[in-house]
């Protein structure tokens, strides 16, 4: 079940009082209680002229307007609303005539609750996936956001970013799950704040970082208990999904939840609903729910480590945040940033950093992303005494990061790497020729920069380059 809890109330249109009040009662069981009853088929169309609907389920047979002359009328000026017939009239013409005037589905009374809501569930899917479909197709064809302020949180100067901002915002007022993906420190539960402020949802914003949670702790989390339920469980207590009703939940490192955890994550999003431990009665769940990783989900699945089911219910919308070492054009302003907020934390003047100190940062692969740049330049602001900052504690931290990514290299799949950047086994000389010429490279020929890369003196850099001019 997709779209259960819409904004636009279900308009039930029906001369029988008491066929309006048991489908209003169904409707309610499931969750959906923005509800309007309507027993005279001639107020329909002015009240839709005055209201949005998310779905109208309408009687054939009423005095004053036919329900087929309103269906008809409905088509023609609201055709974004679904219509699902409900009638006594089992006349397979008559359906077939309905349904190419623009109804959803035809239903014969007396009808069955669940075949009701089945298809009430799917008209609301399709009604909310054709609603997301234009608002996507609004906000990628401009590039304008309505509500800049809400991702000033995350700093950025990357055109890649933005994109990832205007369908954020796009998808912000979907009711289904999102799933939010990169690696450790590219501010994946910033995303999920702006996205939770965006959808205009009343209620809060819950996190919680389910790594670790087994699968008691993780139920007791979410779903709380009764009194009595466990050992120790002396007061009920309300889980993080009733915290966050009529807001969102926040679920970081999906990746890592048990697989009879998934079954229960996998259930109440299908259904709505979720059992306090101890408790034989369910509670209706109406959080919008959010789910990041910086774990490859793909592979986890041929694994056999997480549910392909579980997966496809949360990536409806999904974002892939990049990591910082493919948006360097970011370093700058994210260097400014941090400078200024760790000077404000420290009680300390902003300091000026030295121009090379960019070229520096671009050499480095971030494996941290924007997380391990902020701690960076804390601890150079930490230490800063007067003048301009210091690149020293960045050289340290950029060299010990190192060994690190070539061994994580050197792990994977063995291969001939050498041979294929230079096409043979290449001489020492040809070796270091390459490795000076990439190091310059990278450092935008800072000497002192590539020396750093190098692990060599300044002096011994010119030495070579000399002797290699010779």
């Amino acid at each position: 079940m997709r779209a259960l809890y819409p904004s636009s109330p279900v308009i039930l249109v029906d001369d029988e009082p008491q066929i309006l009040l048991s489908f209003s009662v169904l409707l309610k069981t499931e969750g959906i209680n923005n509800i309007v009853t309507v027993e005279d088929s001639r107020k329909v169309l002015p009240l839709l002229s005055g209201q949005e609907a998310a779905l109208i389920v309408l009687d054939l047979s009423m005095p004053h307007l036919p329900g087929f002359t309103l269906l008809s009328e409905i088509n023609a000026a609201f055709p974004h609303i679904p219509v699902i017939i409900v009638t006594a009239t089992d006349n397979l013409e008559t359906a077939v005539e309905c349904m190419k005037s623009g109804a959803f589905d035809y239903l014969v009374k007396p009808v069955e609750p669940d075949r009701l809501l089945s298809s009430i569930r799917k008209a609301l899917d399709m009604s909310a996936l054709q609603d997301e479909v234009s608002s996507l197709k609004h906000y990628l064809l401009t590039d304008q956001l309505k509500h800049e302020s809400t991702f000033s949180p995350i700093v950025t100067n990357s055109r890649k970013m933005r994109a990832l901002f205007k369908y954020a915002e796009a998808i912000s007022v979907s009711p289904q799950p999102v799933l939010i993906t990169g690696e450790t420190g590219v501010g994946k539960e910033l995303f999920a704040r702006a996205i939770h402020e965006l959808s205009g949802r009343k209620g809060e914003f819950v996190a919680v970082n389910i790594s670790g949670l087994d699968d008691s702790m993780f139920s007791d989390t979410l779903f709380g208990h009764k009194k009595g339920a466990f050992t120790g469980a002396d007061a009920a207590r309300e889980g993080l999904i009733a915290q966050a009703s009529g807001g969102t939940l926040f679920l970081d490192e999906i990746g890592d939840l048990s697989e009879v955890s998934q079954v229960k994550l996998l259930r109440l999003l299908q259904e709505h609903r979720y059992l306090p431990l101890g408790s034989d009665v369910y509670k209706q769940g109406d959080a919008r729910t959010i789910v990041a990783t910086n774990r490859d989900i793909a592979e986890l699945i041929a694994q056999g480590k997480f549910r392909k089911d579980l997966f496809f219910r949360l990536r409806t919308h999904q974002i892939q945040i990049l990591p910082l070492r493919e948006r360097r054009e970011d370093i700058p302003v994210l260097l400014d940033h941090f400078l200024g907020e760790a000077a404000r934390s420290l009680g300390k003047k902003k300091p000026t950093h030295p121009r090379e100190l960019v070229t520096l940062l671009s050499t480095c692969s971030f494996p941290g992303n924007v997380r391990e740049l902020q701690a960076m330049v804390y601890d150079a602001v930490a230490m800063h005494k007067g003048g301009v900052l210091s690149m020293d504690s960045f050289k340290c931290t950029i060299s010990q990061d190192a060994p690190g990514q070539i061994v994580a290299t050197a792990g994977g799949p063995r291969r001939d790497v050498v041979e294929d950047v230079f096409g043979k086994f290449p001489t020492l000389q040809e070796a270091e020729d390459y490795l000076v010429s990439e190091a310059l490279r990278k450092a935008d020929n800072n000497q002192g920069i590539a020396s750093s890369l190098l692990g060599i003196t300044r002096q011994a850099l010119n030495k070579r380059l000399s002797r290699s001019r010779k």
